[in-house]
């Protein structure tokens, strides 16, 4: 077991390598990029986040433009009439002064030690960033994931055991309504029902804590964490649980239908002790195999739309608006840590096969 762990970890560089190479191409040959962004910016076109320019390289303000007395030919939309050297400035300030090839070397030097840069638009580290939004996305991730887990496994085993009964068919059209519908939607309704919007004000709209939540006692810090957080995983949950429940049913029933089962059944043992002692191990293995993906798009995917409704500060919006606004450092940087916490939970996903079956020897699996 040791050495297929080993395997996995070395195998992981050369997947995170690619991934940024394929990042970086992306994202830095895109057009409108963060200078033209700043070149819209201090002539007035643009009133996004190019107004807090700065970082390493210094900030430059409006003051620094100066007019030559020609049009200028450049290569960036906008810069007609600008001074070269000004343009030139700009390029050294957001590192586009080197090669690609050279940009990413340092990329990946500097990736290798979580030097993950500084922000275009912020002037804040992106580790600091990361490190500030992850308790949204932590918290709206796992509460997800383990409330979701909790209703469907449940349930979907309930509804293999009593395929096609009442309790079966009714479940069942909750389960696509769940489905067939996005979870932000769901968060619209909640927010209209329940914060104010058309019919009772029951919980806060916005954030995950209240403004006075440092004075608060800490039973009292929990329940207004508790108050907060509750719609917006209401949301989450219902729209990602239905998936999850017709999975482990469709595995249950094709475990129950095995020669195995009806073995144990003839042996005399009891239904609770075939269903969870025979079936459940095998039966929970494809539904493990779906945990990563659901883990990690609770991260990001799951939640940027929730945390826009609710008004939350999380990783899914830092990466959005850090990609709207051509933030280059904070866009690769998300994905660096994305894809280093999804490779990791591939992994601890497959480790844990071996606990829930330990027939399965990934020794002898060829990597």
């Amino acid at each position: 077991m040791l050495a297929y762990i080993a395997r996995r970890i070395l195998l992981m560089i050369p997947t995170i390598f690619g991934i940024m190479l394929v990042s970086f191409a992306i994202v830095q040959f895109v057009p409108g990029g963060p200078v033209e962004r700043a070149i819209a910016q201090l002539q007035g076109l643009d009133e996004g986040s190019g107004s807090r320019i700065g970082g390493g390289g210094g900030q430059i303000g409006a003051g620094a433009m100066a007019h030559s007395g020609g049009d200028v030919s450049s290569r960036y939309r906008g810069a007609q009439g600008l001074d070269p050297k000004f343009i030139k400035e700009l390029e050294k300030q957001y590192g586009f002064d080197k090669p690609a090839p050279e940009r990413f070397a340092i990329l990946v030097r500097d990736y290798a030690t979580f030097n993950l840069g500084r922000s275009y638009f912020r002037d804040e580290p992106v580790l600091s960033l990361i490190k500030e939004k992850l308790p949204v996305s932590i918290s709206l991730g796992l509460w997800m994931t383990f409330l979701s887990y909790a209703i469907s496994i449940p349930l979907g085993i309930r509804k293999a055991v009593s395929d096609g009964s009442r309790f079966d068919v009714w479940t069942s059209g909750v389960v696509i309504f769940g489905y067939a519908i996005p979870s932000f939607l769901f968060a619209i309704l909640l927010v209209v029902l329940f914060c104010g919007g058309s019919f009772w004000q029951i919980f806060p709209l916005r954030g995950l804590t209240s403004d006075n939540f440092a004075d608060l006692s800490w039973p009292r810090k929990v329940l207004d964490y508790l108050w907060h957080i509750t719609l917006p995983v209401t949301a989450l949950v219902l729209g990602s649980f239905a998936t999850s429940t017709l999975l482990t049913k469709n595995s249950f029933l094709d475990e129950i239908k095995k020669a195995y089962v009806q073995t144990a059944r003839m042996k005399g043992l009891s239904e609770r002790r075939v269903l969870y002692g025979h079936v459940f191990r095998n039966a929970m293995l494809i539904v493990i195999a779906g945990f990563p993906g659901a883990f990690i798009g609770a991260f990001f995917t799951g939640s940027l739309l929730i945390e826009q409704v609710f008004s939350l500060d999380g990783l899914g919006y830092l990466s959005f608006d850090s990609l709207m606004n051509r933030d280059y450092p904070v866009v690769l940087g998300n994905l660096y840590i994305f894809a280093l916490l999804g490779l990791v939970v591939n992994l601890i996903s497959d480790l844990t096969y071996t606990w829930i079956d330990p027939r399965i020897d990934f020794e002898t699996r060829e990597v």
